[in-house]
């Protein structure tokens, strides 16, 4: 295993060596959400295949990436499902002291993308399935690998429904999202959209003959702040940080020439809403806004400018559940029975609206999530392995 051991004592690692080597191999696996998944889900069908496991590979609707699901015990309902995404942030201007792709010991840190968001958790989850595949279960445990997570949680919806509607669907889900092994039962929901503006180019000498698409972003992207500020002071959530739904602008782009009205411009934004303010809330709010306060004004003289809004992703919030079985199952097992929120979006929303009860709970935090240099302690992994058993051992005749 190529793993560099700088100033560590690997022997006495609190890890089993084949989570070490399968985290190894996902490591290597360049799975940014730009790119395809496709060899990182063989090589796992591949590598419980070897070991007996029943998988079965979903590819995308255009086949270029896949979700997968495998499972061990009896093909019966009520089991649980062991969930994580496959995809990885952008490692781009990041100015990495080791390679990103290859993992990386130094101390008790395991260095690469992904090691914490979240590969690690799934390394562990497979290592787990071996372990246990001939252990008499009473009821199933399987393990749903999807993709696009990062951009949206857009695989997940279709391996979500593929399971719900099997005869051995599982009754309640845990999400392997880094949360240092706390046991999370809620987290805000995220709604990804982009809008595209038209105005009239013309020479910045003529500006009364044109209406320029960047100055109507301008204000546009006011209106989302207002937005924000307005909802916050009506909807807080002390449970979250920060304790409102917020709005971000995270990209711009438009015009052509510095003299002349940009014709066209656009936007990337993004709302992080606490549960009770849903992210079409505040799309709702802003397209009448935007029809009132700018389109109307412009029409007037300029009928063909528009301000279309499209929604990339919608992922819902995951919420408490009164008596949720997987918040007991887990607290079972914890010592620390906190029940904890984070601000960060999952598939567990959507676990949760096809009917399976579901909690968020990993090694790692998100701290080091999506940053250079990013990395998962072996005490946590350990953690997450001693957790992984307990969990399945519960589930013995």
């Amino acid at each position: 295993m190529p793993l560099s051991k700088k100033n560590s004592n690997f022997t006495n690692a609190p890890v089993q060596n084949d989570t070490l080597v399968i985290l190894d191999k996902l490591i290597g696996f360049d799975t940014v959400s730009a790119k395809s998944n496709i060899n990182l889900i063989h090589y796992v069908a591949d590598h419980l295949g070897a070991f007996g496991i029943e998988t079965k590979v979903l590819p995308s609707p255009d086949g270029h990436k896949a979700n997968l699901w495998a499972i061990i015990g009896p093909k019966n309902p009520g089991g649980i499902v062991l969930s994580g995404h496959s995809d990885v942030v952008p490692v781009e201007g990041q100015p990495w002291t080791t390679d990103p792709f290859k993992m990386e010991l130094i101390d008790d840190r395991l260095y690469g993308r992904g090691t914490t968001d979240m590969k690690g958790f799934i390394a562990c989850a497979i290592a787990a399935l071996q372990r246990h595949q001939e252990r008499p279960l009473q009821r199933p445990v399987h393990l749903a690998i999807s993709y696009d997570e990062e951009i949206g949680c857009l695989g997940a919806p279709d391996l979500i429904n593929w399971l719900a509607h099997q005869p051995f669907a599982p009754a309640l889900a845990i999400i392997g999202e880094p949360t240092s092994m706390k046991l999370v039962t809620a987290h805000k929901g995220v709604l990804v959209a982009r809008t595209e503006i038209q105005g009239v180019e013309a020479h910045s000498s003529m500006a009364h003959a044109g209406v320029s698409a960047v100055d109507m972003a301008g204000s546009a992207i006011s209106i989302l702040k207002t937005l924000e500020r307005e909802f916050s002071e009506k909807h807080k959530d002390s449970r979250f940080l920060p304790d409102y739904s917020s709005v971000s602008v995270n990209q711009i782009s438009g015009g052509t020439a510095i003299n002349i009205l940009a014709g066209s411009a656009w936007f990337h934004w993004d709302v992080r809403s606490i549960p009770a303010v849903g992210g079409a809330d505040i799309l709702t709010a802003f397209e009448a806004r935007v029809g009132k306060e700018i389109l109307v004004i412009h029409h007037r003289n300029h009928p063909g400018i528009t301000i279309k809004t499209k929604v990339l992703a919608n992922v819902p919030a995951l919420v408490p559940e009164a008596d949720g079985i997987a918040e007991a199952q887990v607290k079972a097992i914890l010592e620390d029975k906190a029940a904890n929120t984070v601000a960060f979006g999952t598939e567990g929303g959507q676990f949760q609206q096809a009917g399976i009860s579901t909690v968020v709970i990993g090694p790692g935090s998100m701290e080091q999530g999506h940053k250079v240099d990013e990395f998962v302690t072996l005490e946590q992994l350990g953690q997450c392995e001693k957790f992984l058993d307990q969990l399945i051992e519960a589930y013995s005749s």
